[in-house]
Formats: structure tokens, C-alpha cells, sequence
């Protein structure tokens, strides 16, 4: 029940993401909003860490690898955000839903994590969703879904940084070192095409922000209440729940390829997760 709870949360933040990234599109250049969002970040986090009283939590020995893992996962939150502008809502997510496959060849190339028969069927299924969602060869694959694409396969190598961060690092020292670092990096960035944002923009500016916090937040607390493979179904939630809002908000359209594509990234994630009982047992 409680991951069930904690999911709730994940969901609503991913989806209130993503209608504030559609509402700013255009208003506000992409690299500004991400701005926003880490100054945000940076001052709940900091705020956060000062209440609980363990400034330690300011400290770290491993400042390359947050970096490595800052580049990649900032470009791949350009690429979500500037995706969310040009694709329908439901589309974006699909493609996302690749990550956990791109992390597992990167782990197992990187971090000499084992690639099992398992990992290789779920991956095949990954790339074969995709495949049915952007179709190649016609006029839906274009570079708005290479860019999703792309910025799925770098939230993959901050993922995988990710990975070998949290063996000595907490998570809030993660995410108080990813706004640390991506500020300064989105607010150069920023500043040639700057614009000053209006009263109508802040809402959607907060949303982004917040919601970028608890979407971590929710997740992670979830995976402490229940084993992956039920909250990557549960998550799984998140795409005919986000084409809805595409529909009902935008008058989006949900054609027949994306549901396919999501169920073969779907069976792909729980192969990739399952674990029989007689295995996670010994």
C-alpha cells in the first residue's frame, strides 16, 4: 500500500513536469527554465540539509564522478524538456521508458555488472518497442524522437553514474551536487537568449522545480517499500495516464503503434527486473 502511495506521488510529479515543460515551451528557452529548476532545487535541498543538521551532507570526495554524471543528466534533461515541446506528452514518455535498458549495457560495460540472457531478451524487447513507436522509414521519425532518444540514452549514463555514486554518497549530497553544478552550467547557457519572465510564467516555473524534487523523492521512496518489478508496473501507469492529459489538454491523439511499443518496453522492464523466488532466495 505504501509504494502504491509513494508511486501516486512519483506519477502526479512526472506529469505536473511535463505540463509545465509544455506550458513554458516557447515562453521561456529551455535552458532557462532548467535554470529555474536547479535553483529551486538548490535552495529546497539546501534548506533540507541544513534543517536536519548533517552538514556533512556538503561534502564529498568523488566531485568528478558527480560532474560526469551532471553533464550527462542535464543533457538529457534539455533533450526530455525540449521533446515535451515538440512531441505529443504520451510519445515522450514511451521513449523514456528505455532508460533502464540503456543503464544495463552501460552498467554491464562500465561497472562489470553481468549481462544475462534475461537482460538481453528485455533489452531486445526495449529497442523493438521503440522501433514500433517511432517507426523509421516514415514521416513520424524525426529528429524531435533521435532527441528524446538521445536524452534517454544520456539519463542512462547518469543513471549509471548514479549507480556507483550511491556506494559512498547519500542521496541528498546527489542531489544537492546536481543543482550545485548544473546551475552555473544552465544559466550560461541562458543568458544570450534570457528572457524575463512574466507573472503567467511562474506557476508553471514552480511546478517544474517542485515537481523535479518529489518525482526523485517519491520514487525512491517507493523502491524502499516494494521490489523494483512492482514499481516499474506501477510506473508503467504513467503513459496511458499522461496520454489522457495529452488528449483532454492539448488534443493530442493516441495511435495504436505507441500502445504496442509501450506494452513490448513494459514486458521488457519486468523481464529485466523479475527475479524468481528460488533465485532471491539464496
Amino acid at each position: 500500500m505504501q509504494a502504491i502511495l509513494w508511486m501516486s506521488g512519483a506519477l502526479a510529479s512526472f506529469c505536473g513536469m511535463a505540463i509545465g515543460a509544455r506550458e513554458l515551451s516557447g515562453e521561456i528557452n529551455t535552458f532557462e527554465t532548467l535554470f529555474f529548476r536547479s535553483l529551486i532545487g538548490l535552495l529546497v535541498v539546501t534548506t533540507v540539509i541544513f534543517s536536519s543538521g548533517q552538514l556533512s551532507l556538503f561534502k564529498t570526495q568523488r566531485l568528478k564522478l558527480h560532474t560526469l554524471r551532471n553533464v550527462f543528466h542535464f543533457g538529457g534533461q534539455y533533450g526530455w524538456f525540449l521533446g515535451i515541446g515538440l512531441l505529443p506528452l504520451a510519445e515522450v514518455f514511451a521513449i523514456e521508458f528505455t532508460v533502464p535498458f540503456w543503464t544495463a549495457i552501460l552498467a554491464a560495460v562500465f561497472l562489470g555488472e553481468s549481462f544475462t540472457w534475461r537482460k538481453s531478451l528485455a533489452v531486445l524487447l526495449g529497442l523493438l518497442g521503440v522501433l514500433v513507436i517511432v517507426k523509421p522509414g516514415t514521416e513520424i521519425f524525426n529528429s524531435a524522437s533521435l532527441i528524446v532518444l538521445a536524452a534517454a540514452v544520456a539519463y542512462a549514463v547518469s543513471h549509471t553514474a548514479t549507480k556507483g555514486l550511491a556506494s559512498t554518497e547519500k542521496p541528498l549530497t546527489i542531489l544537492f551536487y546536481m543543482c550545485l553544478i548544473q546551475l552555473p552550467v544552465s544559466l550560461l547557457l541562458a543568458i544570450p537568449n534570457w528572457t524575463v519572465p512574466e507573472w503567467v510564467h511562474w506557476p508553471w516555473i514552480l511546478l517544474v522545480g517542485i515537481t523535479a524534487l518529489t518525482a526523485h523523492f517519491c520514487m525512491t521512496k517507493a523502491m524502499q517499500s516494494a521490489e523494483v518489478s512492482v514499481v516499474v508496473t506501477l510506473d508503467f501507469i504513467r503513459l496511458p495516464l499522461i496520454a489522457m492529459i495529452g488528449v483532454l489538454l492539448y488534443g493530442e491523439s493516441v495511435n495504436l503503434s505507441l500502445a504496442i511499443g509501450g506494452v513490448l518496453m513494459l514486458l521488457g522492464n519486468l523481464v529485466n527486473f523479475y527475479k524468481p523466488k528460488a533465485a532471491s532466495n539464496q
